[in-house]
């Protein structure tokens, strides 16, 4: 494990700004190899898969077309079977034909896939449902409770969470538009009813999106990716002008090839495959640079076992386990785009371990050419790397086996993998003045150390003199009972001001990763390291902690977490007191917790193999 020098340079600029002045939005723009394929589907039954595909606009020869479609199509038969019993077919019911969510509250998005998988079997004649008379039933009652779960301005709800909500209408967008394209493709069959039912919803989509709001980065670009793709169904010139109006914002990606939400196991997905998608519907290859830079950085996210780095993440992902099979499509256009191994790597990787979310892609191998052809063969994907990543305040250190995250501005300030033994966090707190977890805003770099800082202060306060309280009161400084507002606190005088400056310093030796603590100031403070182990794996050389569950000391000179043939080594022990919850600190981490304990000063050295 011997300190290297950066596998990568840090990323150049764009080449030009991603804005909507880059290339200008036509009022009829669309990708006339795209429809030219589409049209000449509709009038062969193409998208079936029967004959060889034309070799304009990226489609695929006979030849270069990959086998994975043809398991894929049986894949998705199988599929079919599985959800065929999910669809809600009580009579009286909102949504009927529909599918509701795991509580039975009918849900557009669930509909939306469940028809794009029986539309993907209905049109292709690979398929054993081939123009199946049940298929084409279930299918007209679930664009009919598209319809019915859609409102007079073009929306639906997620009721979980947003109501009338222009964002997940967009995403439904996603499911519904290629079932409608593949179903308008196979012309001889009898689906007419099913696409005008289709068509009705996505035009009044489109309503909602030209003019609805959102609420988050990513919503804005799959607002975008919607119209596009109704712009190329049904165009319209509100849509690109629509579409201008969010690009002119510019991409939300900084020299890191990260997104603004951090997200790395859904929203960075979620962007990828939108700009992929305005990229070809809209003829704005320049916004492909966007997603090629943040795959290339994802590399460098990516753990011995294939999950994905989240503790940077400002959504719901954070801390959480994922894995790349988000980004399947993106990945695998660009692989091909590109002639890029690494991203093949990844596409062969996804593929082998997660089939069941790859046969979902199956319409978008339907209606997306590019992605039928052979991805190039697989490159060598980055396993020995340390990694700065200056704007997200990240440090990625790989060798091998072991991966390592150092974070700023979080106070899970450190991970560690050795093959699929987690430590999932290093957390440092001390009692002082409750003022809770240790968190650095920066990671700076200086002689081969990465270094975390925090500066805290606590203050006593003096009383008001006659002349403050005089003019609080004046002012509306005080409350009804003659207390000081709480946000006037500072209007007092401070006095006996106790401080705490708190240094975590990650270096990198041949044999071992050492975490540098040093806690200097106020004297006597209780100071607190907790380790956060995943809990499937097995502890040794602990004791426990009395009256608190999964929670251990360590006193001996070392201690043990192994997972199979997978084992992380730390220590030296440390324990000058028992109490590992302090005051004002996080509550303990949900797994299995090892506790070192102190007080200031405090200077600890921990070495992890």
């Amino acid at each position: 494990m011997t300190p290297a020098t950066p596998a990568v340079s840090p990323p150049a600029p764009l080449a030009s700004p991603i804005t909507a002045a880059a290339v200008p939005l036509p009022a009829e723009a669309a990708s006339p190899g795209r429809r030219a394929f589409l049209a000449a589907g509709a009038a062969a039954g193409a998208l079936a898969l029967a004959g060889p595909l034309a070799a304009a606009g990226g489609v695929a020869s006979r030849d270069e077309e990959d086998p994975l479609v043809a398991r894929l199509i049986r894949q998705n038969d199988a599929l079919v079977l599985n959800q065929l019993p999910l669809q809600d077919l009580r009579p009286g019911v909102r949504g009927r034909g529909g599918v509701p969510d795991a509580y039975g509250i009918p849900n557009a998005n669930a509909t939306g896939a469940f028809l794009a998988v029986l539309a993907s079997a209905f049109a292709t004649p690979a398929s054993e449902h081939y123009r199946s008379p049940r298929l084409r039933e279930a299918m007209l009652l679930a664009a009919q409770a598209l319809l019915d779960l859609q409102y007079e301005d073009g929306t639906i709800d997620l009721a979980i969470t947003n109501f009338r909500s222009p964002p997940d209408t967009a995403f439904v967008t996603e499911s519904v538009a290629p079932a409608y394209e593949i179903l308008r493709s196979d012309a001889g069959s009898d689906a007419a009813p099913i696409r005008k039912r289709l068509e009705r919803f996505l035009r009044r989509v489109g309503d909602a999106l030209a003019t609805g709001g959102v609420h988050t980065p990513n919503h804005r670009w799959v607002v975008c990716a919607a119209l596009a793709t109704l712009h190329d169904l049904f165009p319209d010139p509100r849509y690109p002008a629509r579409i201008a109006q969010w690009l002119a914002e510019g991409i939300d990606l900084d020299p890191d090839g990260q997104y603004t939400e951090r997200s790395t196991t859904i929203y960075s997905a979620v962007v990828n495959r939108a700009f992929l998608t305005l990229a070809h519907r809209m003829d704005r290859p320049e916004l492909r640079e966007a997603v090629r830079r943040n795959l290339e950085m994802t590399l460098y996210y990516l753990h011995p076992d294939g999950e994905v780095v989240t503790e940077g993440s400002r959504r719901q992902d954070r801390q959480q386990r994922g894995t790349l099979v988000r980004y399947y499509a993106a990945y695998r256009e660009m692989a091909i785009r590109d002639g890029n191994g690494a991203f093949a790597a990844v596409v062969a990787q996804i593929e082998a371990d997660a089939p069941a979310s790859v046969v979902r892609e199956l319409p978008s191998f339907l209606t997306e050419p590019i992605l039928r052809r052979r991805p190039p063969a697989a490159a060598p994907l980055p396993t020995n790397y340390r990694k700065h990543f200056t704007y997200s305040q990240l440090v990625r250190l790989r060798r091998g086996s072991l991966s390592a995250t150092l974070l700023g501005g979080s106070t899970t300030f450190f991970s560690l993998r050795r093959g699929s033994a987690a430590l999932e966090a290093v957390r440092l707190s001390t009692a002082f003045f409750g003022k809770g977890h240790f968190q650095s805003e920066r990671v700076e770099e200086s002689n081969g150390r990465f270094r975390l800082h925090q500066s805290l202060r606590g203050p006593y306060f003096q009383p008001l003199t006659p002349e403050k309280i005089a003019e609080l009161r004046t002012y509306g400084g005080m409350e009804s009972n003659g207390l000081l507002r709480q946000d006037h606190r500072a209007s007092r005088a401070q006095s006996n001001i106790q401080s705490l400056e708190s240094v975590v310093e990650l270096e990198e030796h041949p044999d071992r990763l050492e975490l540098h603590f040093q806690i200097d100031g106020t004297d006597h403070v209780p100071v607190a390291l907790e380790l956060a182990f995943r809990r499937e794996g097995r502890l040794e050389g602990v004791e426990p902690v009395q009256g608190l569950a999964e929670s251990y000391l360590l006193r001996a000179a070392e201690g043990r977490y192994r997972l199979g043939e997978d084992v992380i080594t730390f220590g030296p022990g440390r324990v000058e007191h028992t109490w590992t919850q302090l005051r004002g600190a996080l509550g303990k981490w949900d797994g299995q917790s090892v506790y070192l304990t102190g007080f200031t000063p405090f200077r600890f050295t921990l070495a992890l193999r």
